[in-house]
């Protein structure tokens, strides 16, 4: 007789059927399989990369491709590093990145905290017309958002050039509002009762109370927003002119032009190592704040 748990869990194959040998042996086999076939798709196009800059400049382009080097030659990586400067570009890029971050947990956090617990005069219409502006696709209000920042309104300063044309368009992040906001509905608003009996204002709660509990989704929030500037090309490439102010992807579109290609397939290499770390590092915080949404209270 089956147990409760077993009961209650439910999979394609019955634990029935995996006791018979036959059904067992297909079942790896098939496994496997498709473990190493996802396993081949996402991963040859990382040693793709590592390997084409490692190839001399005649064998890059020959055709048929070869998959492995023929020669090998590492100091394809080392003028990449020189020639395309990408110690400059990745600082350029992570002081984007980590200033866009701090300033999503201070507004992203208090925007979300207000709409779920405080419940502001016409909260609902404007988080409404937050998640309204996800469904228009961002160079549709690349324009706009760089006249603005080219001339601000009242003041007239221009920010382009400078880490603010990055950092305060990138607080206006609609998806993680709403993340943060699903997850501070789920806290039990008994705990903010109690906290306001011992004297505990709303910003005492929300560093005492809301924010330690809200650890994963912050985690989940701050990886959303180091990856998203990371990534971004099309708003650096217009508000940084400056090369030596330029971002990764930026910088190596620019110099593109004036290098070998292999040399641009090694920058390329190592402009996505971070990236590759950040992911392995912090792949745990992904999952466990995106499934992080409910408590028992």
């Amino acid at each position: 007789m089956a147990t409760a748990t077993e009961s209650q869990t439910r999979t394609l194959i019955s634990q029935v059927q995996l006791d018979r040998p036959i059904a067992r042996t297909v079942y790896w086999v098939a496994f496997w399989t498709l473990i190493v076939l996802f396993a081949l798709v996402f991963l040859f196009p990382l040693y793709w990369m590592a390997t084409g800059g490692l190839k001399s400049s005649k064998e890059i382009i020959q055709t048929p491709p070869t998959v492995v080097p023929h020669q090998i030659h590492p100091s394809n990586y080392s003028a990449a590093w020189h020639d395309a400067n990408l110690g400059k570009l990745i600082l350029n890029t992570l002081l984007y990145a980590f200033g866009a971050l701090g300033f999503q947990l201070v507004f992203d956090v208090a925007a979300a905290y207000a709409f779920s617990k405080l419940r502001p005069a016409f909260g609902n219409a404007v988080l409404f017309a937050m998640l309204a502006s996800l469904m228009i696709p961002t160079t549709v209000i690349a324009l706009p958002t760089y006249l603005t920042a080219n001339s601000l309104p009242f003041v007239h300063w221009s920010l382009l050039n400078t880490p603010w044309a990055i950092w305060l368009p990138s607080v206006a992040s609609a998806f993680n509002i709403l993340l943060l906001k699903r997850f501070f509905d789920s806290i039990p608003s008994e705990l903010l009762a109690a906290a306001a009996i011992d004297g505990a204002g709303p910003l005492r709660a929300l560093w005492s109370i809301v924010l330690p509990i809200s650890r994963p989704v912050l985690g989940v929030v701050s990886i959303f927003a180091v990856v998203a500037v990371w990534k971004d090309f099309l708003w650096p490439l217009l508000v940084l002119t400056d090369t030596s102010r330029q971002t990764v992807n930026v910088g190596l579109y620019q110099l593109s032009v004036g290098i070998p290609q292999n040399v641009l397939i090694a920058a390329l290499a190592i402009a996505s190592v971070p990236t590759i770390v950040f992911f392995l590092i912090f792949q745990r915080n992904i999952m466990s704040g995106l499934t992080a949404g409910s408590m028992k209270g």
